[in-house]
């Protein structure tokens, strides 16, 4: 039975997140193992893919911070989702075939790749886990329109504090969270272009959620103080996010 931990000896992130769905298999674990084998290690603001790139392999990430971008005409940069351990940066060009928007690492990063066949057999022989990862793809949608609405319908301060909830139920799904700290490893210039502000804007929403006890922030660690106080002030439901448990 193979290890069912990462080349670098931590436990298989992706496994750990689907597992809070599905019941694998030690087959379906082991398989997950074998195909996330061959890593590579990304510098920090580097792009683990490029818009318009036709990948022969899907990325996994296995450790570190990623974000999908896009870049309007005027060189303007628009941040549309962050990719943490356990997520694929591209399940779907499996399909599709190239890529319609860019990923770069906001850290340093370890990214499996995995080759395009490799997956097409285990979607193929694998029901639970074919069932676990479209799960994880509804779930990725529904983080996009969840978005859209922090976009259209929130305001700043709402926007940045909606934005720490998720991220905590997220990093605590894949065991990335520890008496409620967790890292947080962006700039006030990324927030900024995933929220639509400035990067001073964004410092003062920072600063008045630390006014107010509700967190703790600095040296890419978020720890969230007041966690019912949080999501009361972003109006956050993480009911999207589809982390009730196994079915």
């Amino acid at each position: 039975m193979a290890t069912q931990r990462s080349p670098e000896g931590r436990p298989n992130p992706l496994i750990t997140k689907l597992e809070k769905y599905a019941t694998l298999s030690d087959d379906d674990r082991d398989a997950i193992v074998e195909a996330s084998r061959n890593t590579r290690e990304i510098d920090a603001n580097r792009d683990i893919i490029s818009e318009g790139d036709r990948p022969d392999h899907v990325h996994l990430m296995l450790d570190g911070w990623a974000a999908r971008y896009k870049i309007v005409p005027d060189g303007a940069r628009q941040i549309t989702a962050y990719l943490i351990p356990g997520d694929f940066c591209d399940l779907h060009v499996t399909i599709l075939k190239r890529m319609d928007h860019g990923i770069f690492a906001l850290t340093p990063a370890t990214v499996a790749y995995i080759p395009h066949e490799t997956m097409r057999r285990l979607t193929a022989s694998r029901p639970e886990l074919t069932r676990a990862l479209w799960w994880a793809t509804l779930v990725d949608e529904g983080v996009l329109r969840s978005w859209i609405v922090n976009l259209g319908r929130r305001d700043a301060y709402q926007r940045i504090a909606h934005l720490m909830c998720e991220m905590h139920v997220r990093m605590k799904n894949v065991g990335l969270v520890e008496d409620d700290t967790f890292s947080l490893p962006l700039t006030q210039e990324e927030i900024a272009d995933t929220m639509g502000l400035t990067a001073v804007h964004v410092n003062r929403m920072l600063r008045r959620l630390r006014d107010e006890g509700l967190i703790e922030i600095g040296g890419q660690k978020l720890t969230i103080l007041d966690l019912g106080g949080l999501q009361r002030a972003s109006g956050f439901d993480p009911s999207y996010l589809h982390a009730e448990g196994k079915t």
